[in-house]
């Protein structure tokens, strides 16, 4: 189940960026679950990574890669987290990039693991190694759609994001794919992105890039309030665009910025979509906050109370839960009297007590929609924040329940 139409993308190749997806059998046999992304040389890559204490032992080695060599190849798989593993997990996420290393003639720490599945079950390391030739012979730089579906896991759909604007008559491109469905949570969003561009763009400036596209975008999304152990996105510059280099405060810097966080919100939007269970896609907008912290306290206590999500579920206009949510969100000296409260352009709750102009019909044909908006007006200052969301469905209990058999 998920919320909107299913539509997969156009999808525009990357020059210097080669992707190949196989079957490797590392859960379930006959399904696309092993991909390799091939970067030229002179590519660079940024990342950010989860912030669970828990972080699974493909971002520690990733990590630690990146800041030893230029990637030339990263390796996915899903089916199985690698999370929760010890000493074990690290050697086998080691041994997984030594497979790649030795089929491709590259150094060991230019390969970057990635992993998606059940936490804490040993990785089939020899499963997957010994998939990587063929992974490798299907590299082809119109690989994109094939790796969207190699890395889902209870997604039920692939999801995938491609654009190009042109500067001083030459064309930039971007195109990405991520992954996500269930234990979605912001704190560097639980999911796993790759995006690529053939701008020429530093490293430093790369890294802000990623960093700020990120927070924008993964990190304004829940589903369930559940942060991951592997999450990760990585953004990939190859320079192969004739544009000029990005510099920093350029036209062009600010222009690449704003397509590359369109992009990120696409995808991040797709994951929201296609949330576990979700029959609904829930913006919710904090505006007139004193500071982008309150108007994020608020938010995420909207898009993580249980008895909202229900009732959005439910279709049922019970306006009262977000109003009571509102109140216990934490902020201090909160006026209550100053608070309006709307249901997409219905307004539900005027100087903090019922609209006088509100009606239960009104409320209800906002509720039986499948893409909602709820937005919360403080009249504290001039802040405003968004963020998305999705509601909480029998289904969801029901995928999580039975998400190892």
């Amino acid at each position: 189940m998920a919320v909107g139409p299913d539509t997969f993308p156009k999808m525009k190749g990357i020059n210097g960026v080669r992707i190949g997806t196989t079957c490797a059998g590392i859960k379930k046999p006959d399904r696309k679950d092993l991909v390799l992304f091939e970067l030229a040389e002179q590519a660079r890559v940024a990342a950010v990574f989860t912030r669970n204490a828990f972080c699974a032992a493909p971002v520690t080695i990733a990590k630690r890669h990146l800041l030893e060599s230029s990637p030339r190849y990263l390796l996915i798989n899903t089916g199985n987290a690698n999370a929760g593993t010890g000493e074990q997990g690290i050697e086998d996420a080691l041994a997984c990039c030594r497979g790649v290393a030795e089929s491709t003639g590259t150094l060991l720490p230019q390969v970057l693991p990635f992993s998606t599945g059940v936490i804490g079950e040993a990785l089939p390391v020899h499963t997957i190694v010994d998939a990587i030739p063929a992974a490798y012979d299907a590299l082809s730089e119109n690989g994109w759609a094939d790796a969207a579906e190699g890395i889902m896991t209870t997604d039920t759909r692939p999801k995938g994001a491609s654009v190009s604007f042109d500067y001083k008559g030459e064309t930039i491109n971007i195109t990405g794919i991520s992954k996500g469905s269930g234990m979605i949570c912001p704190n560097m969003a639980t999911m796993l992105a790759f995006v690529a561009t053939d701008a020429d763009v530093p490293q430093a400036l790369l890294q802000q890039l990623v960093s700020e596209s990120t927070e924008y975008s993964f990190n304004r999304i829940t589903v369930d309030g559940d942060t991951s152990t592997n999450d990760a996105c990585v953004l990939v510059a190859t320079g192969k665009s004739a544009a000029p280099a990005v510099t920093e405060n350029s036209e062009l810097f600010a222009l690449l910025k704003g397509a590359l966080v369109g992009v990120f919100q696409e995808l991040a939007h797709a994951i929201v979509r296609d949330g576990e269970g979700a029959t609904k896609f829930v913006t919710i907008t904090v505006d007139e906050a004193a500071n982008a912290e309150e108007a994020l306290k608020v938010a995420y206590a909207i898009g993580h109370s249980p008895l909202t999500k229900t009732a959005l579920f439910a279709s049922d206009p019970n306006w009262g839960r977000i109003l009571a949510v509102v109140g216990r969100a934490g902020l201090t000296d909160l006026e209550v009297s100053r608070i309006n409260i709307y249901l997409d352009q219905v307004c539900i709750v005027e100087g903090g007590c019922v609209a006088s102009s509100y009606t239960e019909e009104q409320g209800q044909a906002v509720m039986n929609q499948q893409d909602i908006l709820i937005r919360v007006v403080l009249n504290r200052g001039s802040v405003s924040e968004t963020v998305w969301t999705t509601d909480l469905s029998h289904d969801y209990v029901s995928i999580n329940a039975d998400y190892r058999s």
